[in-house]
């Protein structure tokens, strides 16, 4: 089944997983800039995919986690073994939000590292049995183009919700509402995608 509705001008995703990219690691004192392999992110960090998803009038869809209260941030989640990026980004979209309507825009061409705090890396040692630094993220520009109504935090039934409330927001309102630990990433994942966000941008 095809998730990922395209038009005929929209961009389409060919996977390369030879591919070389710089790896950024944020989020520390010490950043690093390194030329990784596209399937090799830094060692110790849980390959991960994060979708910034807009509507026409250059809106994130941001939602807000139950679990923190006031915290948002865009949908995100791990790949997959052997799973290529894009099909995890869609496939996150999906089991997150309900979304299946949206175009590929652009991709960010480098992996993205955030460190976990002591406490959240101890929670999520348990969830996930190993206790990894951080995420390593490939992110994803998506632009919607289904009817709001589409929108379904229940998700596709098949994951536990991760959201309790969503909301169209403008890129500095989410880096301001995003946990701290995430918000240098997101700078940067907005500073990529800022030519898409300008008023000449079709």
């Amino acid at each position: 089944m095809n998730l990922f509705r395209t038009s005929s001008s929209s961009p389409r995703f060919v996977a390369t997983p030879s591919r070389k990219f710089a790896a950024f690691r944020v989020g520390s004192r010490n950043s690093t800039q390194s030329l990784v392999d596209m399937e090799s992110p830094p060692e110790g960090y849980r390959k991960d995919v994060g979708i910034c998803l807009i509507k026409p009038e250059k809106k994130v869809f941001g939602a807000r986690r139950p679990d923190i209260p006031d915290a948002w941030q865009m949908p995100q989640g791990g790949i997959d073994d052997d799973e290529d990026p894009m099909v995890a980004a869609l496939r996150e979209l999906r089991e997150e939000t309900g979304v299946v309507s949206a175009e590929l825009m652009a991709e960010v061409p480098f992996w993205l590292t955030y460190d976990f705090p002591p406490d959240v890396r101890e929670k999520l040692a348990i969830r996930w049995g190993k206790g990894w630094k951080g995420q390593a993220q490939k992110w994803f520009l998506l632009k919607f183009t289904g009817k709001e109504e589409e929108v379904n935090l229940l998700g596709d039934g098949t994951e536990k919700p991760e959201f309790g409330d969503w909301a169209w927001m403008k890129p500095d309102e989410l880096i301001d509402r995003a946990v701290d630990f995430k918000k240098t990433v997101y700078q940067q994942v907005f500073s990529v995608f800022a030519p898409h966000f300008s008023d000449s941008d079709s």
